[in-house]
């Protein structure tokens, strides 16, 4: 898998005085996607407190998730072996790319709902069928 920090960039004011700040997520100039595989499309998922969404797999998209209101853990399974990423407030903004044929599972370890971006390549379309059920009955989870 391949990760990214996306770390804080405070911002100012006119008179320097700090109004919040800025998570760079995406950037073409920053060599995280290679390329011809960069985002094709941008949405928000939210994965309400407790939840998880899949395991599931795609067999055609590949997904770029980073989780950038609450906290979550991503796993994936790739060639048998069971990998965990952290992403959210409390993770660095941590950016994680799923590649196609990879299974994985999104959970909201946070206290409030967890919102994510994900940016796949190619873009969703309503006839793509490419949501398959995956299997992570032998999975045993890491502390959280």
């Amino acid at each position: 898998m391949k990760t990214k920090v996306n770390n804080k960039i405070p911002t100012a004011d006119n008179e320097g005085k700090v109004n919040g700040y800025l998570i760079p997520i995406y950037n073409v100039n920053d060599g995280f996607h290679e390329e011809g595989a960069e985002p094709k499309q941008v949405y928000l998922t939210v994965v309400s407190k407790g939840c998880t969404k899949g395991p599931h797999l795609h067999h055609v998209r590949t997904g770029y998730f980073t989780c950038i209101k609450g906290d979550v853990k991503i796993v994936v399974r790739n060639n048998g072996v069971y990998s965990e990423y952290f992403s959210g407030e409390n993770h660095g903004y941590l950016s994680v790319t799923i590649p196609k044929g990879v299974p994985a599972f999104v959970k909201n370890i946070g206290n409030e709902d967890a919102f994510l971006l994900n940016m796949p390549a190619p873009a969703w379309t309503p006839t793509m069928n490419d949501e398959h059920q995956a299997d992570f009955s032998d999975y045993e989870p890491s502390d959280e």
